[in-house]
């Protein structure tokens, strides 16, 4: 507990986009918050190089301390999907999750989208309790159902990732 307090205690957070320099830092990240899937150190790149305007890192001093990949859907640029969430463990407690994506939502590049998207598999309690957290603290609705099922889509090697959708209130862009 100690930790928690010397965060909360340090100087301000910065929430920025991230640049190609910043791949490594993230992919080292999410390899410490399990049970996150590690991607490539070059699709984290490419993330921080292609959908900077759409991903967000938090630091303090130059620490690492969270960060959220997102792009807007192809198919739908109405949805915000949100790809991984990452939260150092010794940032872990502070809402960090929850104001990252609040940052992300009140940006001019996803001004445009009515919802946002995201995958869980049903064992992931963590992801549970955030999405349904943000959902309720900007007034939206949250609904999920299966989407890319364990046998179907993952060969039986992965859970049934289920797709959650949480719609905006109106009011909710402009309070972000």
């Amino acid at each position: 507990m100690p930790q928690i307090e010397s965060i909360k205690s340090k100087p301000s957070l910065v929430f920025r986009k991230p640049d190609a320099q910043d791949g490594s830092e993230i992919w080292k990240l999410i390899q410490r918050c399990k049970p996150l899937d590690e991607n490539s150190m070059y699709c984290n790149l490419l993330q921080c190089d292609h959908f900077r305007d759409t991903c967000v890192m938090v630091e303090r001093d130059g620490q690492l301390l969270g960060w959220i990949s997102g792009y807007i859907a192809p198919s739908d640029p109405q949805s915000f999907f949100v790809w991984q969430v990452a939260v150092a463990p010794e940032a872990r407690g502070l809402g960090l999750g929850k104001r990252m994506l609040r940052h992300l939502i009140s940006r001019d590049e996803t001004a445009d989208c009515t919802r946002l998207k995201t995958t869980i598999t049903k064992s992931n309690g963590a992801s549970w309790g955030l999405f349904r957290s943000f959902a309720r603290s900007i007034g939206g609705e949250l609904s999920d159902e299966a989407h890319f099922h364990e046998d179907d889509h993952f060969d039986g090697h992965a859970a049934t990732e289920h797709m959650v959708t949480i719609t905006f209130p109106q009011e909710a862009r402009a309070a972000a």
